[in-house]
């Protein structure tokens, strides 16, 4: 199924690892029975959060190693440890050892103050903070990366934590299935070149190098029926350039049905093509920017001129946020305090202003040698952002630069014919650019739209980055 961003992602799937001493039952009798349903009352008032996985305690080593081995045979997204009573960190080390799914530990209590007539029981179901030490130095010594959250249950903000826990997880799972369709890549640009094998073990996307010919078989078996319906869908989700020539318009059309079939017949998440390709193949009429810009507002990855590296992260921030961009920063506006955005034409013209349709313009375009592409125009509303990139630093190392601001009311810039966003960098405009810089920041980045720090920053943990927050 190709990806959309019309509907939500489904619930990530976590299994519940609660752990406790199985010492404790004959000295408390009844105690097992008790915090399975404190587990059990915790996990119903956070439902919605995620589809959570949970039969009973895991008493000790066997237990923990049993459980961890079913959730990682059934593919769920995740697994939460919580703390039902103190417990062995060592127990957890070899389990982990043989797990593939992201990892969180949740610090919290059946009771959140200590009571006047509290006595050794109640002091025991709430001891879950050192075994949460215990376990947590375990992981940490190990090089296991794992997400924490230490705090009420109570307030809402655990409830967060699990969203962007699980959403993070359901990301980072999905991405070591990922493959990202490369056609062309523009020479001596160095900030996208990468290791592909590193980029496959750290972070789990496969880079397949494609020739145009394999795009273009596909281009040709496009029907003129299913050009003549999208046609008819895009009068109404544009507001067509009156200069525009039919032909024109069915031709982009044809170029994004061919790429759209390119990319679900291969399995892609999403692709990168540099645009000297199709005009240097001689067999076609215009570059694919509404194709580009139709598949990102699908819900694929897409990066220009070769970058796999921010197309796995633009189809990635799909998953984790449920919206994404693919630009780059254009210029500084030191007036605005602001960093304009905007690239060659592409964009996912779903992040328009909700007040008006996207502007489909018969637009004049010099690159490649061809004829004018129709061009989707439009800016955002005004909100929360952020801006992304995945930096390879050498061997294993790479860095998740990520910049967070705000859109503000978008300027009309009469004569800028592409797709524009203004950023305003809560750093300030002149130390993000300084910053981004000294971070070996690309210059392609994928845009983040919402205020998703928190969970961008557990993302960025569970596949052991460097997070680098600007």
């Amino acid at each position: 199924m190709s990806p959309t961003n019309d509907s939500k992602q489904p619930l990530p799937k976590i299994g519940v690892l609660a752990l406790m001493l199985e010492a404790y039952e004959p000295i408390f009798p009844g105690i097992i029975a008790r915090q399975t349903d404190y587990v059990q009352k915790v996990l119903a008032d956070l439902a919605g959060t995620a589809a959570f996985r949970f039969d009973r305690l895991a008493l000790n080593r066997a237990d923990i190693e049993r459980m961890t081995a079913e959730y990682n045979r059934e593919g769920l997204d995740g697994i939460l440890i919580l703390l039902c009573s103190y417990s062995q960190g060592q127990y957890l080390v070899r389990a982990m050892q043989e797990n593939h799914l992201p990892l969180a530990l949740a610090l919290i209590q059946p009771d959140e103050t200590v009571g006047d007539d509290f006595e050794e029981l109640e002091l025991t179901v709430n001891q879950g903070i050192h075994g949460s030490q215990d376990n947590a130095n375990a992981l940490l010594r190990a090089g296991i990366p794992c997400a924490y959250y230490a705090g009420s249950r109570k307030d809402g903000k655990l409830a967060a934590f699990i969203a962007d826990f699980g959403a993070a997880a359901q990301t980072v799972r999905r991405m070591k299935t990922m493959r990202i369709g490369i056609i062309g890549k523009l020479a001596g640009m160095g900030d996208v070149v990468t290791d592909d094998m590193a980029f496959f073990r750290k972070l789990g996307p496969e880079f397949i190098y494609d020739s145009i010919g394999s795009v273009t078989r596909f281009v040709e078996q496009v029907s003129q029926d299913a050009v003549a319906e999208r046609v008819a869908l895009e009068r109404e989700i544009f507001e067509i350039d009156p200069n525009m020539p039919p032909e024109r318009h069915a031709y982009a059309v044809r170029l994004y049905l061919g790429l759209k079939e390119y990319v679900e017949s291969n399995g892609y998440a999403g692709y990168t093509a540099h645009f000297e390709e199709f005009g240097a193949d001689g067999r076609y009429d215009q570059l694919p920017l509404l194709a580009a810009s139709n598949l990102l507002a699908e819900g694929y990855g897409y990066a220009a001129e070769g970058d796999a590296s921010c197309a796995a992260m633009v189809a990635s921030m799909h998953t984790l946020c449920g919206m994404a961009n693919f630009s780059e920063m254009y210029m500084m506006d030191l007036k605005r305090d602001a960093i304009l955005l905007c690239h060659a034409g592409e964009g996912n013209w779903k992040t328009c202003r909700k007040d008006c349709k996207p502007f489909l313009m018969d637009r004049v375009f010099n690159e490649g040698g061809l004829s004018n592409p129709p061009t989707p125009i439009f800016a955002p509303d005004a909100g929360r952002a952020s801006l992304i990139s995945i930096v390879h630093l050498g061997g294993e190392r790479f860095h998740l630069v990520c910049a967070h601001g705000t859109l503000p009311e978008q300027p009309k810039l009469k004569k800028i014919d592409m797709p524009y966003i203004f950023f305003q960098p809560d750093s300030g405009a002149a130390l993000l650019a300084q910053r981004w810089l000294e971070a070996g920041g690309t210059h392609h980045e994928t845009v983040v739209y919402g205020d998703y720090r928190a969970r961008i920053r557990l993302f960025a943990q569970l596949l052991n980055l460097e997070y680098v927050e600007l």
